[in-house]
This record gives structure tokens, sequence and C-alpha cells, in this order.
């Protein structure tokens, strides 16, 4: 009885963290557009402040990813305007290290990119479809 009873618990905990995952990919899929940016002056003190920008990012259900950008930016003139996501992380093929990879979260409706940075810098977007 207690080997059912564990693999009853082993199989729903399976399946209920895929769906997670499987949730997150889905609300992600779509076309997001940057509305505000955050750059930390290094005291944690920073806040989102709102940009004109016409950067979007595009997350297909492939795991690939398309900017009308560069991924690069903040931080360097490379352009390079495709990548791959997964767990949370999208990976640039940047040169440099601090935007090689960078990483997301999906915050109420937005799609938050924190980059990596003594200061602290994040990107805010709004998904448009």
């Amino acid at each position: 009885m207690k080997k059912q009873i564990l693999l009853l618990l082993v199989v729903s905990f399976m399946f209920s963290c895929s769906n997670d995952e499987g949730n997150l990919e889905t609300e992600l899929i779509g076309k997001w557009k940057l509305i505000e940016v955050l750059a930390d002056p290094g005291d944690g003190s920073g806040t989102f402040q709102p940009v004109r920008s016409n950067k979007t990012i595009e997350f297909k259900s492939d795991g690939t990813l398309t900017t009308n950008n560069s991924l690069c930016d903040p931080y360097s003139d490379e352009v390079i305007s495709s990548g791959t996501y997964h767990n949370n992380t999208i990976t640039t093929g940047c040169q440099d290290p601090n935007i090689s990879t960078i990483s997301f979260e999906l915050n109420n409706q937005y799609l938050i990119l924190n980059f990596i940075s003594n200061e602290g810098y994040s990107q805010k977007l709004e998904k448009i479809n």
C-alpha cells in the first residue's frame, strides 16, 4: 500500500512540473515590445523608467527567438538578432559574457529581461500579440 501511495505521489509530481513549464512557454510565445528600462546606479534605488523604443522580441514555439534589434544591446555594438531560450534563460551568442546569456521572468503581464551587471540593468517588455 505504501509503495502505491509513493508511486502515485511521484507520478503526480512529474505531471505538475511539466505543466508549469508548458504554461510558461505558452505565455511566452509571441511578440513583446520594450516599454521600460531599469538602470540602477549601484545602490538598489533604481526603478523602471518608460522608454520610446521600437525594439521587439518574438519567442517562437520551437525554442528560438528573433528581434528587430540586437540581443547584444545595451553593452555592445555587436548585432545578433536571434537566439534560443530554455528554463528562463536566453542564449544570445554575443561575445560579451555579460550578455551571452540573459535571464528572464514573467511578472504579471510583463516580460523582464535581467542582464548581468554590477549596477543592475533590466528591460521590461509588454506582449503585443
